[in-house]
């Protein structure tokens, strides 16, 4: 078999409807586009959420919520989660070139540390945000913290 032999399945390649090419095709005259109307014209565009004189949804719906521009976003961890990171990347400390190096959090991401589970190891923190019971436990288990 040669390039110029190849040929694409039976079936799979369709003719394009051929529009406004006489009476008797069955596509002619309004080229299947109606009688009349803004539809019909050449150059018709609809605009996104146009609904033809009714009043649009993003309109009829009432707005709803706030979204505060000054949010902080955190990474967040659990103090179990990273017992079993510390372990399993064999980390000295925990920082946030650590945990990007790793591929855990991406560049620009901050990191806060939450109490949830146990840690076993003494390890030292550098990181943005710590809450209370992650603290404790954190110098319970002879670590330090240290906010960036």
């Amino acid at each position: 078999m040669e390039l110029h032999q190849l040929k694409p399945a039976t079936g799979s390649v369709k003719k394009a409807k051929r529009l406004g090419r006489g009476e008797a095709s069955g596509k002619g005259g309004t080229s299947t586009k109606g009688t009349k109307g803004q539809q019909a014209r050449t150059g018709y565009k609809s605009k996104i959420g146009h609904e033809g004189g009714q009043m649009p949804i993003q309109r009829r719906l009432p707005k709803r919520g706030f979204k505060n521009n000054n949010r902080v976003n955190y990474q967040i961890f659990n103090i179990g989660q990273l017992d079993e990171l510390i372990s399993k990347y064999k980390l000295e400390e925990v920082t946030l070139e650590n945990l990007y190096i790793n591929g855990l959090i991406s560049r620009t991401d901050l990191v806060k540390v939450l109490g949830d589970g146990e840690l076993k190891s003494k390890i030292n923190f550098k990181i943005n945000a710590v809450s209370e019971k992650a603290r404790k436990a954190i110098e319970a288990a002879g670590g330090t913290v240290e906010l960036v």
